[in-house]
């Protein structure tokens, strides 16, 4: 079978920046959704066509991954808005109750980047944001998608977007994902 919307692919990959440092490796298969949310544009634009077997290489630009760095999505808030136990790369849903940082977004995820007595720096930006990004793809099985998957327009919670937020804590770590 060929890969086209809507299918489910199952790949394993190799993430690198554009220097060749490893950001993931994703050894064992995960399905994703083909024409839904589960793969960046470029990732199912590349895949398309292809079938079981298909090795890519693929370079990603930030504006075809996850955007340009903003720096405006760095703010400071006051120290006592947060738990008493808190350290860098530490992730919270939006900014806590009382902060003052105006006009940033509600539903970003906002990583601690620093801890000071007074104040605490937090970036709202994709960890990967900013970066151009190196995808060595293989193609281990495509099925049909089920009408579940249809209609929710992915396979599940696993995808690209979820396993790549966790990945600025690990970089910072020289870490990889798996």
């Amino acid at each position: 079978m060929q890969i086209e919307a809507p299918c489910v692919v199952s790949l394993t990959w190799a993430l690198s920046d554009a220097q060749n440092q490893p950001i993931d490796v994703l050894e064992n298969p995960v399905e994703f959704f083909v024409g839904g949310e589960d793969l960046l544009e470029q990732v199912e634009a590349a895949l398309a066509g292809h079938a079981c077997g298909a090795e890519l290489s693929l370079q990603l630009e930030p504006e075809q991954a996850f955007g340009d760095y903003k720096p405006e999505l760095v703010c400071f808030e006051a120290r006592e808005l947060f738990p008493d136990v808190l350290e860098p790369g530490m992730a919270f849903e939006g900014l806590p109750a009382g902060a003052a940082t105006a006009d940033m977004p509600a539903d970003a995820i906002y990583v601690v980047t620093e801890v000071y007595p007074a104040h605490v720096v937090l970036d709202g930006n994709h960890p990967l944001a900013g970066m151009a990004l190196r995808l060595r793809i293989k193609v281990v099985d495509v099925r049909a998608a089920t009408a579940e998957e249809r209609t929710a327009r992915s396979v599940g919670a696993t995808s690209p977007l979820s396993l790549l937020n966790t990945a600025r804590s690990l970089q910072a770590d020289g870490d990889e994902l798996h």
